[in-house]
């Protein structure tokens, strides 16, 4: 049976990058969702055309509050409104929850490997937030690749030190002053620390651009890492 659209309004809106914004919506009804999972959000103009488009959620189920990730794609019908022009208080249709394949659960006890290329890093931080709300004691490691220090999601919370979480920035056009590592694409070297610390149980969950999941994806397995504990989440 096909999920039912809901009404839900925009109660928030927040800056993650200089274009880049979180989204907070009350969707009434709400039936919960998984960390890793998304909506479709759909838009209706006043002569009644329609236009929908998918969103990761960025944070774990809270009651009727979703949190999404908008990048903004150029010449887009739906993401530049949600991101810039959408009034607070006003009301979208929202679909979901969707995918249950990259999910992360809080019975798992696996070590956990992440690794986000840009704005694929949202449903991955919702990923973290459970485990945080969870307590979970497994090991948690994220890499997160991005063009520059100004292109980084959730600069503030993933700064902060967390015992239970590991964070690497990966820059590939201009690394900061001081960075041991130059500029560049993800690479088998960026991989191996985080490797040899997970178990051959461990979970490794890969969300970007198409290009950056293939890469991804395809040095995992070259270094040896079972295709079956790869989980793969993509767009553009």
């Amino acid at each position: 049976m096909p999920l039912p659209w809901r009404t839900a309004r925009l109660v928030g809106r927040a800056d993650e990058t200089a274009t880049a914004r979180t989204l907070v919506l009350d969707a009434p009804g709400w039936p919960g969702h998984l960390a890793g999972q998304h909506v479709d959000i759909r838009l209706t103009a006043d002569d009644g055309y329609q236009a929908a488009r998918s969103y990761s959620l960025g944070a774990p189920a809270d009651g009727t509050r979703l949190e999404l990730g908008v990048e903004p794609v150029t010449g887009g019908e739906v993401s530049p409104y949600l991101a810039d022009d959408l009034p607070v208080g006003a009301s979208v249709e929202v679909r979901g929850p969707l995918g249950n394949w990259f999910v992360w659960r809080p019975e798992q006890e696996e070590p956990v490997l992440l690794v986000a290329g840009g704005s694929g890093v949202v449903p991955l931080m919702a990923m973290v937030r459970a485990h945080r709300q969870a307590a979970s004691t497994s090991a948690f490691q994220l890499i997160h690749s991005v063009r520059g220090e100004a292109d980084l999601w959730y600069r503030e919370e993933l700064g902060r030190p967390d015992p239970a979480l590991d964070v690497r920035f990966l820059y590939t056009r201009k690394a900061p002053p001081g960075s041991t590592r130059p500029a560049g694409r993800l690479t088998a070297a960026d991989l191996e620390p985080a490797l040899k610390r997970l178990t051959p149980a461990g979970t490794v969950y890969v969300c970007g651009p198409t290009g950056f999941v293939e890469t991804a994806a395809d040095l995992l397995t070259s270094a040896g890492q079972d295709p079956a504990t790869i989980r793969t989440e993509r767009f553009g």
